[in-house]
């Protein structure tokens, strides 16, 4: 399975994108929301480089716990972006502001140019299912984030 992060707005405190499936052509799945694009790392204010990274499922942490009680059985474990250089623990998860996410993707339903994405719960239970599904099953996960608003 292969996702894609278009990153098309960025500013002082965030990054708006759109998360996309690229497996088979280009579907839309959700709006994103991250922490704003820095040329030297901030601690928990600072997004990912653009590249391709390997995702996994991260089944310990506190994260984990939370969304195991809030979601149940759907919940397989946090979707966890591999191997970005200089970050550790990056997740993909819920939130509405950038207050939510410490390099993080937030995934959300609406978005709008004020650093706010809307129905991230409903969004996430919409997009997190078939992606675990591919890890369960065996499939490599890898997604792309890519800079359109620099």
């Amino acid at each position: 399975m292969k996702l894609e992060v278009i990153r098309y707005h960025t500013s002082d405190d965030y990054t708006l994108g759109m998360l996309l499936d690229v497996t088979e052509g280009r579907k839309f799945l959700c709006y994103t929301l991250e922490d704003e694009y820095r040329e030297e790392k901030v601690m928990h204010e600072t997004r990912i480089p653009a590249g391709t990274y390997k995702i996994t499922l991260r089944t310990v942490g506190g994260f984990h716990g939370r969304y195991e009680k809030k979601y149940g059985s759907m919940h397989k474990g946090m979707l966890w972006v591999r191997d970005v250089p200089g970050f550790e623990y990056i997740l993909i998860h819920t939130g509405n502001t950038d207050e939510h996410t410490s390099g993080c993707l937030l995934v959300g339903n609406s978005s709008d140019y004020k650093g706010f994405i809307g129905s991230s719960v409903d969004a996430y239970k919409r997009v997190y299912p078939g992606i675990a599904a591919a890890l369960e099953s065996g499939k490599d996960v890898e997604i792309t984030y890519t800079d359109f608003d620099l």
